[in-house]
């Protein structure tokens, strides 16, 4: 089998495995108990939190874990909007989303009278000063991703930052796709909250976190005071070791990892010259996702039968791959009616992917496809 669909998710790597088997079985602890165990627990866990804050130049006390970055994007964007209604109910986002964020601003609207301005693409690209000239009085909130997740897209984060900055409203980022594969200073980039999950850089799923510089914010969760008082429940130390494991091992060869990638996504695309294809990208992008149609070839079709040859693809959002449906990332770029949303397919690549791979998935496309050209 060979995985290029490293953009819904990555394998665990043998040092964060590692870590989690050695927590669950030496510090079973509760980070919250007094007595000598929880003492231990509680040690681990402070140390996990200073590598991760280490990693975003933050302040340990600015990172709250949680079970992954569409529990972390709920938290920022309702916890933040409930609590801070008083100030406007004006929220901004983008039509290329993650369903995370979406589906909460949808709630926000139907449940408690929000207002959204969703932000169309224009010419493929989202810009700062779209944001710009979608701000009112009663803006409270802005929530963009960094890149996306579908087409690789990177948005003007820190021009967006720039906007915001002498306005109320706080700036949340969906960082899902950009954590361990780019280097990300939330202070720098003028980003209040910013959410992260562990499984797409070799971490464990169920697993991440929130980054947030903003202290009023309601919780999801109720109980007792683990995480600042922000996610009640026991944490996850096991889960939490494993992530901080695995992001220092991104981050210490991030730049040799980015050419590596960077390489096979070139590889395959002049590997893919004899076919009819066409790229769903923008001017700036990630290495490794790239969204490709093949003209005259139906997605689900490809999908299934490069599946049965051994290659694992997707057709867009992870969240949506076991049924093939129409992306809203490339509706909101192309609109409802364009070819492109029934002939692309989403190839996500990793470090541990290798020429030969591609090579195999290059023939097997040209088998199934035939001489376009």
């Amino acid at each position: 089998m060979i995985y290029l669909d490293n953009a819904a998710t990555t394998p665990l790597s043998k040092a964060a495995l590692d870590s989690l088997l050695q927590t669950s079985q030496e510090v079973f602890g509760n980070p919250s108990s007094i007595h000598n165990f929880g003492r231990a627990a509680n040690k681990i866990l402070r140390e996990a939190r200073e590598s991760i804050a280490s990693a975003l130049k933050t302040n340990p006390n600015n990172i709250i874990f949680t079970s992954g970055g569409s529990e972390a994007d709920t938290l920022a964007i309702q916890g933040y909007a409930l609590a801070n209604q008083h100030k406007g109910k004006h929220l901004i986002t983008t039509a290329i989303e993650h369903h995370a964020v979406l589906h909460t601003m949808e709630y926000l609207e139907k449940r408690f009278g929000f207002e959204v301005t969703y932000i169309q693409p224009v010419d493929q690209e989202i810009t700062a000063q779209q944001i710009a000239e979608a701000l009112r009085p009663d803006t409270i909130l802005v929530s963009t991703m960094f890149a996306n997740n579908e087409t690789g897209m990177i948005l003007p984060i820190q021009e967006i930052g720039k906007v915001l900055a002498d306005h109320q409203a706080i700036y949340h980022v969906d960082a899902v796709q950009v954590i361990g594969k780019l280097p990300v200073s939330p202070e720098e980039l003028g980003i209040d909250m910013l959410s992260a999950s562990a499984h797409k850089f070799h971490g464990p799923k169920g697993q991440g976190f929130l980054y947030s510089r903003v202290p009023n914010f309601d919780s999801l969760i109720h109980g007792g005071k683990q995480e600042h008082q922000h996610r009640a429940g026991t944490e996850n130390l096991a889960g939490i070791t494993a992530m901080a494991t695995a992001l220092i091992e991104q981050l210490a060869h991030q730049k040799k990892d980015y050419q590596t990638v960077l390489e096979l996504r070139n590889y395959f695309i002049t590997g893919l010259q004899d076919l009819d294809f066409y790229l769903n990208e923008s001017l700036l992008t990630l290495p490794h996702v790239l969204n490709v149609g093949f003209t005259g070839q139906l997605n689900e079709q490809l999908l299934m039968r490069l599946d049965l040859a051994g290659i694992a693809v997707s057709s867009g959002s992870a969240c949506t791959a076991g049924a093939v449906e129409k992306s809203h990332v490339l509706t909101a770029l192309y609109g409802d009616n364009s070819h492109r949303l029934r002939e692309s397919l989403r190839f996500s690549f990793s470090e541990q992917n290798t020429i030969q791979e591609l090579d195999y998935v290059i023939q097997t496309l040209k088998e199934m496809i035939g001489d376009q050209k």
